[in-house]
């Protein structure tokens, strides 16, 4: 009998199938460099038929399957363990855009496609596809739906669930679902695209997508607007939301502290304002210029803003984005950091800020807390260090106890331990803590009916 190798060099051919450790390398370490793997092979299907005869080919030999799209993932979600038993299934060549009906303001595009290729076919028919994240240029639709991706204009527009329609799924038995179907109503029984997005791949691997399209914004106003606390953004939050209604498309958090990890750390990057607390990033589409500077001059008025800057141009208006969209990257640059991607009511920020960095300071003297997020629908992206790297490597250590701190209060606030970036390894055994019995049944009872062997993706979130 042929090797599993052997019979995957058949299916996808032998330039596809990748064994040598440093071709492979680059497949199972996470971006991170929290996570390092190992792998069986690293396999690159052309097309749904190809990703469904791999699945079969390891299901026969007993294989487990780690799906994988740009491996931007930022909790271990994509990458296998440390065995090397796994087959990573990369679906990088699945990247072609196989229908754009503007009539019906939907795309459907295969799962390798990046987020930016998507955004872009979108704007040429004068259409928007709104999910917007920072790595948007290499991730891709297949891991965005895996992980429920949420990005910058939740507010707006809603998750990756919310912007999609269909789905078509090479299923654990090898088998393909066809739910491709490009319908805002279709009460036929279970939804069962739900199923798949924000399973991270434990349940089966999403080959396409219907995806939703929206008009295309004539105009954008983006302001970059310095407040006293949390607590007043959420408070301009409100204000704009009454005044702007749809119109207010993102309402970014960003500390001061996050601020200046960027500017020390991210090239050509510039303070919009003098030095404060806490910022927003706020962006309007299709308002009236003199509607936002009369609101924002209202506003200053008010003493609600302390300072603010109106992007006078598509360049500038880049630039302040760049702060907000670096902030990972320059917390990669400073060092490793404990990260945490919650989710609290908005009206709750305030209060979660303000217990939290008490609790931490107290426990841990000298940690850093650079917070910044989604502002307009709760989700924070709060991640914690020292300066010291020595120091820095002791706070590490005791991650799971800095966990414990954050995680309960985020509990008690009636919020999520995870937000956008899902569960992965990194959160699997917080999830036991925080999820009822019930809950973790009923996700067990639907990872047995599709997985039997627990072959897809297995080790993460259950």
């Amino acid at each position: 009998m042929p090797s599993l190798i052997e019979l995957l060099c058949q299916v996808v051919g032998a330039a596809n199938v990748l064994t040598e450790p440093a071709d492979v390398a680059p497949f199972v370490t996470d971006w991170r460099g929290r996570y390092r793997g190992a792998a069986l092979c690293v396999v690159r299907p052309a097309d749904r038929a190809e990703v469904a005869e791999v699945v079969r080919a390891c299901l026969a030999a007993n294989t487990p399957i780690v799906p994988q799209g740009g491996n931007t993932s930022l909790c271990g979600a994509a990458t296998p363990d440390g065995e090397g038993r796994a087959v990573v299934v990369n679906l990088t060549r699945l990247r072609h855009i196989l229908a754009v009906d503007a009539q019906n303001n939907t795309i459907t595009v295969e799962a390798g496609c990046t987020l930016a290729a998507v955004q872009e076919a979108a704007q040429a028919v004068g259409r928007l596809f709104p999910l917007a994240l920072a790595s948007e240029g290499t991730c891709q639709i297949g891991g965005n739906l895996s992980t429920n991706a949420g990005g910058v204009q939740v507010l707006r527009y809603g998750n990756t669930r919310e912007l999609t329609l269909g789905l078509e799924v090479v299923l654990p038995n090898g088998e393909i679902w066809n739910g491709l179907r490009g319908l805002r109503k279709d009460n036929t029984g279970y939804d069962l695209k739900h199923l798949f997005i924000g399973a991270e791949g434990t349940l089966g691997v999403i080959t396409a997508a219907v995806l939703k399209l929206f008009p295309l914004p004539q105009r954008r106003m983006t302001c970059w607007l310095s407040l006293a606390s949390p607590r007043a953004a959420v408070e301009l939050l409100n204000a704009a939301k009454s005044a702007f209604d749809a119109q207010l498309t993102a309402f970014e958090l960003v500390s001061e502290i996050a601020l200046a990890l960027v500017l020390k750390n991210i090239p050509n990057s510039v303070r919009p304002v003098a030095a404060g607390g806490w910022y927003v990033l706020a962006e309007f589409s299709d308002a009236a210029p003199e509607k936002v500077e009369s609101w924002l001059a209202g506003m200053l008025e008010s003493g609600l803003l302390s300072d603010a800057v109106l992007a006078q141009s598509e360049t500038q208006a880049g630039k302040l984005w760049a702060l907000r969209e670096n902030i990972s990257e320059a917390q990669k640059i400073e060092g490793v950091s404990i990260k945490h991607d919650i989710a609290v009511p908005v009206s709750a920020i305030g209060e979660f800020l303000e217990r939290a960095g008490a609790v931490l300071t107290r426990a841990f003297p000298g940690i850093r807390v650079v917070a910044f997020g989604h502002v307009g629908d709760g989700n924070l992206h709060y991640n914690l260090s020292r300066p010291d790297t020595r120091e820095n490597a002791l706070l590490i250590d005791d991650q799971a106890a800095v966990n414990r701190l954050v995680h309960d209060i985020v509990h008690a606030l009636n919020g999520s331990i995870s937000a956008e970036h899902g569960i992965g390894q990194l959160k699997r055994e917080e999830l036991l803590r925080y999820k009822s019995p019930v809950e973790m049944q009923l996700m067990r009872s639907i990872k047995q009916a599709l997985d039997p062997r627990s072959l897809m993706n297995p080790g993460k979130i259950l």
